[in-house]
């Protein structure tokens, strides 16, 4: 150290390197310079002239001596206390050890409670999408129809009286697509509802998920489906997804939930005879 800089420094300050902006100019040159390789010759370029402006000020920064300030330091009374190393230590359950629980959840729905949440939803969501197309376009197939349209390139292009009329092909279609989009839906809430802490966190997880898909939907709409994406109807498109949300999640939620097997000892679990074990949890529920 000089012997200038020895004459600044005393107990009260302490040494530290003089602050730089040379190190972010090098940085973002070298990110230009990895840019252009994807984009244009003229962007690493730039990149080249920054990164290397960026290097050589950075260099003498600190070559031939380090270019460091003296920061003053608190008071005394001012400064933090020091911390008070306490003698007691956490003790850690092993896996298994106290029916320490090795996944979360400990429970959970079976999945066939989620195939029931789904269909049930979905006739829910379809009573909704139904009663939009009565009360706009006075026909129980306009809705239908429009679902249709993702998979028949003639609903893609149907006029409004041809959506309006019933077609057995569009029909099934709609149903085979909108059942088993509403049972993997269904499955899903079965899988993600014992995540949830509380009931109130999963009806308010019944209520937003379909909010969050209706967005999916709105992004990718006009790629899958452009015959509904011309004419669909955001404010019912919401309501109907709302209705299967909370129909799903209502019947999943109050179906009777099933122990997952990170409980049981590795033998069980390996398909070994364990006698006493499945007895005793047997009895344990009774």
């Amino acid at each position: 150290m000089s012997s200038e800089h020895s004459e600044k420094h005393d107990a009260d300050s302490v040494e530290l390197p003089e602050p730089s902006a040379w190190p972010l100019v090098t940085a973002f040159g070298i990110a230009l310079l990895c840019t252009g390789l994807v984009t244009h010759v003229a962007v690493s370029v730039v990149g080249l002239i920054l990164g290397l402006r960026g290097a050589v000020g950075w260099f003498r920064d600190n070559l031939p001596a380090e270019k460091v300030e003296f920061v003053p330091l608190r008071a005394v009374e001012e400064r933090a206390k020091p911390v008070q190393v306490s003698p007691r230590t956490t003790v850690h359950l092993k896996p298994g050890e106290d029916e320490h629980r090795v996944r979360i959840p400990a429970e959970i729905h079976p999945y066939s409670s989620g195939v029931k949440g789904g269909l049930v939803g979905g006739v829910a969501m379809a009573m909704v999408a139904c009663t939009y197309g009565l009360i706009s376009q006075g026909s129980l197939w306009y809705p239908i129809n429009l679902l249709a349209g993702a998979a028949m390139p003639s609903m893609a292009q149907a006029s409004v009286e041809e959506l309006r009329a019933f077609n057995l092909t569009a029909f099934i279609i709609g149903a085979i697509s909108h059942g088993s989009i509403s049972i993997l839906v269904g499955v899903m809430f079965a899988v993600l509802l014992p995540m949830l802490p509380t009931r109130r966190a999963a009806f308010f997880g019944s209520l937003i998920s379909p909010i969050l898909w209706t967005a999916l939907v709105w992004a990718t709409l006009k790629l899958v489906n452009p015959a509904l994406d011309a004419r669909i109807s955001w404010p019912w498109f919401i309501a109907s997804q709302v209705a299967f949300g909370l129909t799903c999640g209502y019947i999943i939620h109050h179906t009777k939930m099933v122990e997952t097997m990170q409980s049981w000892p590795l033998a069980a679990r390996m398909g070994f005879e364990a006698p006493g074990f499945l007895e005793e949890k047997e009895g344990e529920e009774k």
